[in-house]
């Protein structure tokens, strides 16, 4: 297979091969996410946006909890989300509580941005090879068994 330097297996076994995954993944999105620039959103607004955008409306704490951060973290990103116009706060039954929800201009900026980002990756691959591709294509699916998992 061209551009790959071995297929044995790294010495370690199945702790080498996570330490290998976890960096070429967090490379991978750290190149990608240089795209994200061009949305003028930052990266902790975007982050949650996107809970938002594909995961759907969230209470505060909710968010909080996705996004690891805690509620006074989250209140903060989401009056600035708020202000951009990018989030709206939904009344629910119990008035002490609001359910967040993306906006549409919120929801075209996350599209664009992963346009962008599948685009890139995209140019990227297309320098491989169809045999490395599908290659890819079998990471992928082995990718998608494995989340659950964790």
């Amino acid at each position: 297979m061209a551009g790959v330097k071995s297929k044995r297996l790294p010495k370690g076994g199945a702790t080498a091969i996570a330490d290998r995954l976890h960096s070429a993944a967090i490379h991978l999105l750290r190149r990608l996410r240089v795209r994200d620039r061009e949305s003028g959103v930052g990266p902790a607004q975007l982050s949650a946006l996107s809970v938002l955008v594909f995961g759907g409306p969230r209470s505060l704490g909710e968010l909080a909890d996705a996004e690891q951060v805690r509620p006074p973290t989250m209140s903060r990103i989401v009056s600035g989300l708020e202000r951009s116009g990018l989030v709206r706060r939904l009344p629910t039954e119990d008035g002490r509580r609001v359910r967040l929800e993306a906006s549409a201009k919120g929801t075209k900026i996350l599209q664009a941005g992963r346009k962008r980002r599948v685009e890139s990756l995209a140019k990227a691959l297309s320098a491989l090879s169809g045999v490395e591709r599908r290659h890819l294509v079998e990471l992928v699916e082995l990718l998608q068994r494995i989340i659950p998992k964790l």
